[in-house]
């Protein structure tokens, strides 16, 4: 029996097929493509048929691959990029562009909700969650002030990866934990907050598709894809859901105490909880998560987008990189790298930049800007660690995915600055490796214990411990990013 697992992020698709009884990866296939270019400061778009042109060319690479015995496909399980937000006319077609997660042109929008719901103690006590610009709903009432037309011809709203599902089986649903991420779900309850759907317009009751259990199946796949495919038309879609919540099931991380740390293009924390976990800071995303648990989730914009800007400065291969981080001791000498450079979730610092600090005349060498980049992005997701503790939630191990993760310094310096073990995974591609794992507990294969258990693999080879003195170092180093990000921000220079 084969599952196929979908991962479909900002910058590529990438599809993998599992052999459930081996336990394999057999097939994988991936697509790149690109943000819309020449659009204002903050405001970050893609065409969804992007996606779906993807979806459909991975689908068929990796069904290629199988040759007669894409028969054998069972079920499809899809992870979607959180938060944006799709629109649709009463035909179902595009109305415009998805305003994406890291969109931080919603800053006023977010403001106006603090300014109706008591400020982020009211939203939290609401919802659970403060509202923040990466989220949905805020996109909505910016469509609505401005670009009222293409409010009106909207219909339904769905999140990226409920579109990849509908356009897969022709069922429009939402499951509670990509919901979640909306910034309208009251996530004690798994119930929308009407409240705050409200605030955008009354209409939107009316846009939003039947919410429920993320165990269920969103539906099958629709027949003229069966046939073009060469599949069963009984190949289930189970419900997907968002990026990190996939990223969880795909890192085994479905039971109280584990943590994930995962170094992307931006870079999540995230821990699987019995209950809801509310951050009265606001500062950790209070998510449900994709198998009807929940998911306390830090997450910051900037993790290998900065390291790639040092990269492109100079000319480097990645090989090249990993030297020069190496040639420079734990702390890189005093120079620190406050990396915002796309604004930043946590803090939340919407239209926050980056800066260097502390260079000095044998500091101010290129090696000594990588390092202070890696170990700032590093130190971001360590601030986000500081909080699980305070809300109860203290790993005695972290597994790392992402391609930041690939690094063997980076996962050194990742050992250091959270001052626990860290190891990597079998597979670098945990979201559609959830996707995967979720179609066949849909499809009735075992539990998520089970499943988990028999195909989720560490790479002890990639272990690393904590060095005593750096950690120590670093804890002192995350104590002046923190200083410097206050008053930077307290002054308005942030």
């Amino acid at each position: 029996m084969f599952y196929l697992g979908i991962d479909s992020g900002t910058q590529s698709t990438k599809s993998i097929v599992l052999d459930l009884e081996s336990g394999e990866v057999i097939a994988q296939s991936s697509q790149a493509y690109d943000l819309i270019d020449g659009l204002p400061a903050g405001h970050l778009e893609q065409h969804p048929s992007d996606w779906i042109d993807a979806v459909e060319s991975t689908i068929a690479g990796c069904l290629s691959q199988l040759g007669d015995r894409k028969s054998e496909l069972r079920g499809i399980g899809v992870s979607g990029q959180q938060h944006g937000l799709v629109v649709l006319d009463q035909n179902d077609e595009v109305v415009r562009p998805a305003k994406l997660w890291c969109d931080t042109s919603t800053v006023d929008q977010c403001n106006q909700y603090e300014a109706q719901f008591g400020g982020v103690s009211g939203l939290i006590e609401k919802a659970g969650n403060a509202m923040l610009p990466g989220y949905t709903i805020p996109k909505l009432l910016w469509l609505k002030q401005n670009e009222p037309d293409n409010f009106v011809k909207t219909k339904t709203i769905l999140l990226p990866h409920d579109y990849i599902n509908f356009r897969l089986s022709g069922t429009k649903r939402m499951e509670y934990g990509d919901a979640s991420g909306m910034g309208i779900l009251n996530v004690r309850s798994r119930e929308w907050e009407m409240d705050l759907v409200d605030f955008v317009d009354p209409r939107v009751r009316g846009m939003l598709p039947p919410l429920g259990s993320s165990n269920a199946i969103h539906g099958t796949l629709l027949p003229a894809l069966a046939e073009r495919w060469g599949v069963s038309s009984e190949v289930i879609v189970s419900s997907g859901g968002g990026d990190n919540m996939m990223g969880a099931i795909g890192t085994g991380n479905i039971v109280d105490g584990t943590i994930t740390a995962s170094f992307g293009t931006s870079g999540t924390l995230y821990g699987c909880a019995e209950k809801p976990i509310i951050d009265p800071n606001g500062e950790i995303a209070a998510f449900c998560d994709s198998t009807d648990r929940w998911l306390p989730l830090a997450c910051t914009m900037n993790v290998t987008v900065v390291t790639e800007q040092v990269r492109s400065w100079f000319g480097w291969d990645l090989a090249e990189l990993e030297k020069q981080v190496a040639s420079v001791p734990a702390g890189a000498d005093g120079v620190s790298f406050l990396p915002y450079l796309n604004g930043e979730r946590t803090p939340n610092l919407p239209n926050g930049t980056g800066v260097l600090h502390g260079l000095g005349g044998s500091s101010a060498s290129p090696a000594h800007l990588a390092r202070a980049a890696m170990e700032g992005a590093t130190l971001g997701l360590a601030y986000g660690l500081l909080r699980f503790d305070a809300l109860g939630l203290t790993p005695s191990e972290i597994r790392l995915t992402g391609g930041g993760s690939q690094s063997a310094i980076w996962r050194q310096i990742s050992a250091d600055v959270f001052g626990v073990p860290v190891v990597g995974l079998a597979t670098a591609e945990g979201a559609s490796l959830g996707g995967a794992i979720q179609a066949a507990h849909a499809d009735g294969q075992g539990s998520y214990e089970e499943l988990c258990g028999r195909l989720v693999s560490l790479d002890d080879s990639t272990r690393c411990q904590p060095n005593a003195e750096a950690a120590e170092l670093y804890r002192d180093k995350l104590d002046r990013q923190i200083k410097l990000t206050t008053v930077l921000k307290d002054a308005d220079l942030l």
